[in-house]
Formats: C-alpha cells, sequence, structure tokens
C-alpha cells in the first residue's frame, strides 16, 4: 500500500520563485489575481454530465458571467 502524504493544512503562495506560506487571504487574493489576469477566451472549463444539472449551472455561470468566456463543456451529448 502506498504511503500518503500528509495534507497542507496552511496555503502556499510562489515568492521569488518558490513556495513559501501564506495566510488564507493573501492565497485568494493571489488566486484572484491570477485569474483576473486570464479572463475571456484565453481558457475553458469542462463540467461532467455526471454533476448535478444545478451544479452544471453554476459551472457555466462561472465561465460566462465572472470569467468572461463561453468556453464551457459538459459532454452532456455522451
Amino acid at each position: 500500500m502506498a504511503r500518503r502524504r500528509p495534507r497542507l493544512t496552511t496555503p502556499y503562495i510562489r515568492r521569488n520563485g518558490s513556495l513559501t506560506p501564506a495566510t488564507w487571504d493573501e492565497a485568494l487574493n493571489a488566486a484572484a489575481t491570477g485569474l483576473a489576469a486570464h479572463q475571456g477566451d484565453s481558457w475553458g472549463m469542462f463540467s461532467c454530465s455526471k454533476a448535478t444539472n444545478e451544479v452544471n449551472f453554476q459551472a457555466q455561470k462561472f465561465a460566462r458571467a465572472v470569467m468572461g468566456s463561453n468556453n464551457i463543456d459538459s459532454c452532456n451529448r455522451t
């Protein structure tokens, strides 16, 4: 049986090329800044067809309203 590493309990952000511990506010701000830099057609989202309609609806609303991208697929046609 493979040994599992312990889970992280503190967020990390990259500073000067290396990962360093950060507060949750710092980590969330870094994530928001990174996502904001890539709005629009530079990314896409894939949602699972086995998810509920509500989850898929939330995913497409996030992709379109928050990230400004129509690049979303949930493979519901399979």
